[in-house]
């Protein structure tokens, strides 16, 4: 199954690319309802639905708290989170079916931590956020499930920033797990 994601991710990742030019900008007429956007909203939910299958292994605090740091980073990648931004993700975290598995107030506490924290240091915040996802290496399934959720939450407008993409990438590393697994 492994390779069947990754032949998927890979596909829908390269069609992406072909409505984008050289330094990964969309390109004129491709916005999130054009070929790129549809194309990431395919994989966010292929992602979506993975996630879905493995929400009865995905109960534990690591994969929790590593999942609301990435939440967090993703939300801050472009370096400030106004507070539209802050609910609108907030919002997406609550209605995740896999984070569902907590309570509510668990996943705000967390995200909002981490985005304080992110707000008012950002590199020591960034610094905090990637601790605290590393945690989850320790479990490829969660370590994968941590990448997957910050890829939904970073595609929910159909479009995976590159500053969203540089910080799955890095998240990536912090877990032990391949960028171009996810097509990053």
């Amino acid at each position: 199954m492994p390779d069947r994601i990754k032949d998927q991710a890979k596909g829908l990742q390269q069609q992406a690319q072909g409505a984008r030019g050289p330094a990964g900008q969309r390109q004129p007429g491709t916005g999130g309802s054009g070929h790129a956007g549809g194309s990431k909203e395919k994989l966010v939910g292929l992602l979506k639905s993975q996630l879905g299958s493995l929400k009865t292994e995905l109960k534990s605090g690591a994969y929790r708290d590593a999942s609301m740091a990435m939440c967090a980073l993703v939300a801050a990648a472009d370096g400030s989170v106004d507070p539209t931004e802050r609910h609108h993700v907030e919002n997406l975290i609550l209605q995740n079916d896999v984070l569902q598995n907590f309570p509510p107030e668990q996943l705000r506490q967390r995200f909002n931590k981490h985005v304080d924290q992110l707000m008012f240091n950002f590199q020591q915040g960034r610094a905090e956020a990637m601790q605290e996802i590393a945690k989850a290496a320790k479990k490829p399934v969660e370590a994968k499930a941590v990448v997957q959720t910050g890829f939904v939450i970073a595609g929910a407008d159909g479009y995976v920033a590159p500053a969203e993409a540089q910080v799955l990438r890095e998240a990536c590393t912090a877990l032990g797990v391949s960028p171009q697994e996810f097509g990053l």
